[in-house]
């Protein structure tokens, strides 16, 4: 029986992976696993927990006890979406703040809360979900799935990314202007490819996809294209 494909998509903050991913998987009939949405969670609970994010001892023990628990449950949503739980409740809005976004930059450093999520992004993928999954982040084809049969590393200029960020964060609320959010993608990229652990970079076998000057739909086609390329008929 052949198994199932798995896409692997890495980038850095405001790419617009998470937007790519989900179409992506939409037209393959694929599974998506948002795996920063786990970072997230993880520095959600964090500061429920009032356990600095910076805390490498405190914010690892808090990634295993809520998976020895059961508290953090990643399953299919909604059309080819994820759904994240934490003790049970959905938390989909909660960790898409700035504060926890950058809280996840910091706590995705720590060796112990990599460790402690490790398993559970591979098991997300091998419970035979539909014809296969599409997993985004920062470390899937370099670290969570080396053997991905698709790597796709999609990037855009800093400028870029900063404006769909603020343009995302707006549509939330968020007061912070065009110049704060640029800091704060500054800031991100620093932290995730300065971290030790699993840094940000392009596996040497990843496809680079350049956003900058696309749209949504062309960054979409282009990845589309690569996976019946590289996929045939399981695409």
């Amino acid at each position: 029986m052949t198994r199932s494909a798995i896409i692997a998509m890495d980038g850095p903050a405001g790419a617009g992976k998470s937007s790519v991913a989900r179409r992506l998987a939409g037209a393959l009939g694929y599974t998506l696993l948002d795996t920063g949405a786990l970072y997230r969670a993880i520095a959600l609970a964090c500061a429920r927990a009032r356990v600095s994010f910076s805390d490498a001892a405190g914010a690892s023990a808090i990634a295993e006890d809520v998976v020895r628990r059961g508290a953090l449950v990643i399953e299919p949503g909604e059309g080819s979406g994820m759904l994240v739980k934490l003790d049970g409740a959905d938390v989909g809005d909660a960790i898409r703040t700035p504060e926890i976004s950058m809280g996840a930059s910091t706590v995705s450093a720590h060796p112990g809360v990599r460790a402690a999520l490790l398993d559970l992004q591979r098991d997300f993928a091998k419970r035979g979900l539909a014809r296969g999954v599409v997993a985004e982040g920062r470390d899937i084809g370099t670290v969570i799935f080396p053997d991905a049969d698709l790597k796709i590393f999609l990037t855009a200029s800093v400028e870029r990314r900063a404006e769909r960020r603020h343009s995302e964060l707006s549509e939330r609320g968020s007061q912070l202007s065009l110049e704060q959010t640029r800091d704060e993608v500054v800031a991100r990229d620093k932290q995730d490819e300065g971290r030790a652990i699993a840094p940000l970079r392009r596996a040497p076998d990843a496809m680079l996809v350049d956003s900058s000057d696309l749209d949504l739909e062309a960054v979409f086609e282009q990845c589309l294209a690569l996976a019946r390329e590289r996929l045939g008929d399981r695409a």
